[in-house]
């Protein structure tokens, strides 16, 4: 317990010293949120839920808030899709309205500063704060909600259509202060009967240390379509713990798409709960390791209600001596008859060196559902190689060739143009980078 507590003391004196004001239910609910984070600490590898991803790392590195930084607009043209229509810009945390472009949409149709809208529409956004991201046993959820004080937030009014996608674009920028640590927070309102779309981004200065901690929260009104993407490209010597949650309505389709493409330790959690009939939901996801980097993934669709289905594809590439954590977890309630789910998850491994724990999980409480699920690992098909070797390619073609075959069938579901090729071609830079160095090895 010593050692817990010292661990945890420079966190719980940063809580002690922060000072962000805002209406009274935020501030309860940012001291409730330190009150948990104090009690629950760090999780660990006992823990059931992080069993297989250690955050000593993170623990053991001595964070400071990340400062307030200004940033030009040539900052961000090395990042995948920074040349959105529609973008709310947040550096280390805080909102940058000189990066940020916020108009040109539909009549009532409001991104831009959680802050903000905190701020301004205190009421509107006390319905939807902190519903969804509960903190009773989510030790970075909790931290995230006690430091929450700004991020982007998406409101669209009932019946709006957005027909340009919209991009939330998180930049991490350490400069010359040592490890930062930043809790971006994202509200997204789809009113009923809206459709909108929506690239959730994270970046970071190459070769920088740092953690951040997201915390997004997304609710869909009846009707309403919502085409969700979560791109993480942080620095490879940073860490990203981020978590996810989704509230959808009767009749509602939300899709979500993880794409990890960077960072050291990487936890991404993602939770849906189809709270009305005919609700549908999508999560897939895509992710690439090399090195001693890990990445673990915890999903969880909660059927609620009856004649929902949902669908579910992950898949990752890893290499050197990279691991790899997938929890899939689908509930069925009682009242959730006529549920159809499926849930897929495959590992190609590059190296004898990498690994994957994979669990994938159903518990079904309903007696008329079809719920299926499955996981593959292992390397890549003799059989398939030696075919195409059969018909004119080297060794080297056939085994690119089937890397970016499995690869695209989670890359073609991405309908916004511009960041399908973005992302096509910083998935195959790594791939390249990384495939030349097992040649070479």
């Amino acid at each position: 317990m010593p050692q817990v507590a010292e661990k945890l003391q420079p966190w719980i004196t940063a809580l002690e010293a922060r000072r962000d004001g805002g209406p009274r239910w935020l501030e309860d609910l940012r001291a409730r949120g330190a009150e948990r984070f104090a009690t629950l600490g760090f999780p660990t590898t006992r823990d059931e839920e992080w069993r297989f991803t250690s955050v000593a790392p993170i623990a053991a590195t001595e964070f400071v808030p990340a400062p307030e930084r200004r940033l030009t607009e040539s900052a961000l043209e090395g990042y995948l899709y920074s040349e959105a229509a529609h973008r709310v810009v947040v550096v280390n945390g805080r909102f940058s309205p000189e990066l940020s472009r916020t108009g040109g949409l539909p009549a009532g149709v409001r991104i831009g500063s959680l802050g903000s809208a905190i701020a301004e529409q205190a009421d509107e956004v006390a319905r939807y704060f902190g519903r969804l991201a509960t903190f009773n046993t989510r030790a970075f959820v909790a931290l995230n909600t006690a430091f929450a004080h700004d991020g982007a937030c998406v409101f669209v009014p009932p019946g709006v259509v957005v027909d340009e996608p919209v991009q939330l674009l998180f930049v991490s920028d350490a400069g010359g202060d040592g490890p930062v640590v930043a809790h971006p927070r994202v509200l997204v309102v789809a009113s009923e009967r809206t459709q909108i779309r929506i690239a959730e981004t994270y970046v970071g200065v190459p070769g920088q240390v740092y953690l951040t901690n997201a915390v997004s929260e997304i609710f869909l009104g009846e009707h309403a379509v919502l085409d969700h993407y979560k791109v993480q490209e942080e620095s490879v010597q940073a860490f990203h713990i981020g978590s996810l949650d989704a509230h959808l309505s009767r009749s509602s389709t939300f899709s979500s798409h993880s794409f990890a493409l960077g960072a050291r330790i990487v936890r991404n959690d993602a939770n849906a709960i189809l709270d009305g009939e005919g609700a549908e939901c999508t999560l897939n996801g895509l992710y690439l390791a090399d090195g001693d980097r890990l990445v673990d993934n915890h999903t969880m669709i909660d059927h609620a209600k009856a004649h929902c289905p949902s669908h579910e594809v992950y898949k990752g590439i890893l290499g050197g001596r990279a691991r790899a954590v997938f929890n899939g977890k689908i509930v069925v309630r009682q009242d959730a008859q006529k549920t159809n789910a499926k849930q897929t998850n495959r590992a190609l491994l590059l190296s004898d060196n990498a690994s994957i724990n994979t669990k994938p999980q159903l518990e079904i409480f309903a007696d008329d559902v079809k719920c299926t699920h499955g996981a593959a690992i292992g390397q890549i098909d003799e059989d398939a190689l030696f075919y195409l070797r059969a018909r004119g390619l080297t060794f080297f073609e056939a085994r690119d060739l089937l890397i970016h075959a499995f690869a695209g069938e989670i890359l073609d579901r991405v309908q916004i143009e511009p960041l399908r090729h973005a992302l096509e071609q910083e998935l195959y830079a790594q791939l390249a980078r990384d495939l030349a160095e097992a040649d070479a090895a």
